[in-house]
């Protein structure tokens, strides 16, 4: 520091409160601090400043590898929020979702020096997992069930009843559904949001198809529904899905909205795009990111951990992929 100092032509405060980006700086002095340091290649020694002030500023993210959008999405919307706050990330990836994995990933994470945890957990075990972590560390679900840690979720459900209701104020006598992997708590809450929808206004109840999240199970499941001429109104449980089961009442000869409406669930940036644009519920990812990292920030600043649950209401985009039932 002192270095930068004497090249930029300020004392070492000055740059310390340059990296520290306190206000009181005039722009022109912040610029030359920044040029001096970048002409020294200059680094803070983050160990240095750990031992110090005995915060490492460092976040660590469990996540698994899978390329399905909505885990994805999740795992870049907690990212930007939290370097948006000025934290280091460290994101320790798992190939399975089973618990013993997911405490090994926190034990990573905590030999780094990791404030607190933000783990990604579409499955019960996950949340498991994360409760037997250490009580002086800080934890946030993010997107899956159970009340033994802090969660952030999307409300599921509200989002499921908001497709199945659009649909039979269309008209549509009943929705079939196809949904995702029923050990998921996602898709359960799907489920149950799609059932209730139906039963509010005493409409049939068709067996929901259970499948998992991607295009081939909606091809699939689809197939089967399209030999069935009853069937005007489906309700995917992921747009990937609602993807397949286009292509198979293309396939079919029923025409979309035409003969059968279809609705999916997530707003991927192809939805609007698909044959015809897919309407479907929208996720704020990045919205789920900045209330995860509030939750956890909150534990860091209270130096407890809550069970606190916040659950985002998902909103409704109408394209063309729905309409009336043809008379």
């Amino acid at each position: 520091m002192r270095d930068v100092a004497r090249l930029a032509g300020v004392s070492h405060q000055t740059v310390s409160r340059v990296l520290n980006d306190h206000p009181n700086v005039r722009p022109e002095t912040r610029d030359r601090v920044l040029a001096a340091m970048r002409a020294l290649n200059y680094r803070r020694n983050s160990a240095a400043r750990t031992l110090v002030t005995r915060r490492s500023r460092t976040l660590g993210l469990v996540a698994f590898e899978t390329t399905l959008f909505g885990p994805a999405s999740t795992l870049y919307g907690i990212e930007q929020a939290a370097r948006a706050a000025g934290y280091f990330v460290s994101v320790a990836s798992i190939r399975s979702l089973d618990r013993e994995s997911v405490l090994e990933a926190i034990d990573r994470l905590c030999e780094q020096s990791v404030e607190g945890i933000v783990a990604i957990a579409p499955k019960n075990t996950v949340v498991t997992a994360l409760s037997q972590a250490p009580a002086e560390l800080a934890v946030v679900g993010v997107g899956g069930g159970g009340e033994s840690v802090p969660t952030v979720c999307i409300d599921n459900a509200t989002g499921a009843a908001m497709a199945t209701r659009h649909l039979l104020a269309l008209g549509h006598a009943t929705v079939h559904h196809i949904a995702g992997p029923p050990d998921w708590p996602e898709a359960r809450d799907r489920i149950d949001g799609w059932r209730e929808a139906l039963y509010a206004v005493a409409a049939p109840v068709p067996a929901p198809r259970l499948g998992d999240w991607s295009a081939r199970s909606g091809y699939e499941q689809a197939r089967l529904l399209a030999t069935d001429p009853s069937v005007t109104a489906v309700f995917c449980g992921s747009d990937q899905i609602a993807l397949g089961a286009l292509r198979a009442l293309h396939e079919a000869g029923r025409r979309v909205p035409d003969e059968v409406s279809v609705v999916g669930f997530d707003d991927v940036p192809e939805s609007g795009y698909f044959l015809p644009p897919l309407t479907t519920v929208r996720q704020d990812f990045a919205e789920l990111g900045r209330r995860s990292l509030d939750l956890l920030i909150e534990q860091l600043n209270g130096g407890s951990r809550t069970n606190r649950r916040v659950s985002l209401t998902p909103t409704f985009v109408v394209r063309t992929s729905s309409g009336p039932p043809s008379t």
